[in-house]
């Protein structure tokens, strides 16, 4: 049997499929059917705006011989997009098997719906066969698509992406706090250096991913509505005593809840688009380090897993309890990155006043945030499994003493600086002792009581211990909010 034959259809990507659970908050509002129900609420705002009017026209009607509509007809209009199930799915898709033009489909399903409306309204209502010369207006087919596409991406970002993002901000920067006077051997370039705290570490990420989450949540969202290749021509040409520019800002601005752009080709120029996506895509790669980090923390045992009931970590090796969340995210944020980089390069381009690449692109943004999210999702429940190995993370620190060799040279500096006599080549001294070598508190209390250090220099190196050399690391922590 052909698997393409089986009822209901078999995912093709794993985001539909396998990992659907995680995803699925997106397809409210990226999906297709998402977009088109998008679609219809641009259409019959547009329409309720041209019939209604705005303050700034005074509230009265923007097109000569169509009448306000009540308040049941606009409810009734409204109703459109949010009725939009699966009957009306299939509806559009018979349109637009017709058309073979998505925008034009949702337009003649607009029709049908207003055909409905003299049974629930009354045969006296203004939606009528005459009413449907409204519905798409002066529009061109960009004009929905790019108002639709941004208030789809804006409620996909405030209302899924971003707070799955911020959860696990508030995670680390609960644990930074809360390991924030922890003890732990820092490695730099692998090898044994300057202790840290386990807290200060993991507030590095919190500021680091705060500081995108401010630029995501000041991201701008830009929409045009202005005609075929924005300069309203056939709004003048139909109506030339109407403000269409004032018309246009008004529609943008207030009733679909973005920012105007008033210079555009054909198409709103996607800048924004691109800003946010590269945005996200910084936002992954920083988090993607965070994986590796926790991994190679797993891996060196600072950091112990907690299983999962009745999981297997190997088909015949039954010890082992793998990362496999952070394996998975840091596989999925690179998924993303490299569909939101290439949506960040491709869309600020068009050829001349039009071309059709963006169209096929943006439908591919759906995934670009669902990878990312399914990456959140595995990351999350990874921090939430693990804990510090408090036992290997001290045995590491007394184990290295020979770290304590900067803080001694850098005192041996000062007090040569201060005239101390036998503190010259204090780097080097110090290299000669610990470079390579293995060596425990005595050899360190000893080298100390072999230099001129002053009583106060010396009883202060004295009591410094790799757990107790952290610096200001824990105050640090409170710098991460």
């Amino acid at each position: 049997m052909n698997l393409t034959d089986i009822t209901p259809a078999i995912a093709l990507t794993p985001l539909d499929g396998r990992y659907h659970s995680a995803t699925a908050p997106l397809v409210e509002y990226l999906s297709e059917p998402a977009l088109n129900r998008e679609r219809m609420r641009v259409e019959v705002e547009w329409m309720i705006l041209l019939a209604n009017g705005f303050e700034g026209n005074g509230n009265q009607p923007v097109i000569e011989g169509v009448k306000p509509f009540s308040e049941a007809e606009i409810a009734f209009l409204r109703a459109i997009p949010e009725n939009f199930g699966a009957e009306g799915i299939a509806r559009h898709a018979a349109h637009e098997a017709v058309t073979h033009h998505d925008v034009k489909a949702v337009e003649y399903y607009i029709d049908d719906q207003i055909d409905l409306a003299a049974a629930r309204l009354g045969a006296d209502t203004q939606l009528n066969d005459r009413i449907k010369t409204l519905v798409h207006f002066a529009c061109t087919s960009e004009d929905i698509n790019n108002l639709s596409i941004a208030r789809c991406v804006k409620n996909a970002m405030e209302q899924v992406w971003t707070p799955a993002f911020e959860a696990i901000v508030d995670h680390l920067a609960g644990k930074a706090e809360e390991y924030r006077d922890m003890p732990l051997l820092s490695l730099t370039h692998g090898q044994p250096a300057t202790p840290t705290t386990l807290g200060k570490e993991l507030a590095v990420y919190v500021y680091r991913l705060n500081r995108q989450l401010k630029h995501i949540k000041g991201q701008e969202y830009l929409g045009k509505i202005n005609g075929a290749t924005g300069t309203f021509g056939a709004h003048l040409a139909a109506c030339p005593d109407v403000d269409w520019i004032a018309v246009s800002r008004e529609f943008v601005q207030n009733r679909m809840g973005l920012t105007w752009n008033p210079l555009t080709t054909q198409i709103e120029s996607h800048d924004w688009q691109a800003e946010l996506y590269s945005t996200v895509s910084h936002a992954n790669r920083i988090m993607h380090n965070l994986c590796v980090d926790v991994w190679m923390y797993i891996s060196r045992g600072v950091f112990a897993q907690v299983p999962v009931k009745g999981a297997t970590g190997s088909s015949t090796m039954p010890h082992k309890v793998n990362p496999i969340r952070f394996e998975n995210a840091e596989a999925n944020f690179e998924i993303s990155c490299s569909l939101l980089d290439t949506l960040s390069a491709t869309l600020v381009e068009s050829r001349w006043q039009r071309d059709l690449t963006d169209s096929t692109t943006q439908r591919n943004i759906g995934s670009a945030l669902g990878y990312s999210l399914l990456a959140l999702h595995n990351l999350l429940g990874g921090l939430g499994s693990i804990h510090p190995n408090q036992h290997v993370i001290q045995h590491e620190l007394d184990t290295n003493w020979e770290v304590l060799g900067e803080p001694i040279q850098t005192a041996m500096r000062a007090c040569e600086l201060r005239g101390l006599p036998g503190m010259d080549k204090p780097y080097e001294k110090v290299k000669e002792l610990m470079r390579g070598h293995e060596i425990g508190q005595a050899d360190v209390e000893r080298f100390i009581d072999q230099q001129a250090f002053d009583p106060e220099t010396a009883d202060r190196l004295k009591a410094l211990t790799p757990a107790s050399y952290t610096g200001v690391a824990s105050k640090l922590v409170d710098f991460a909010r």
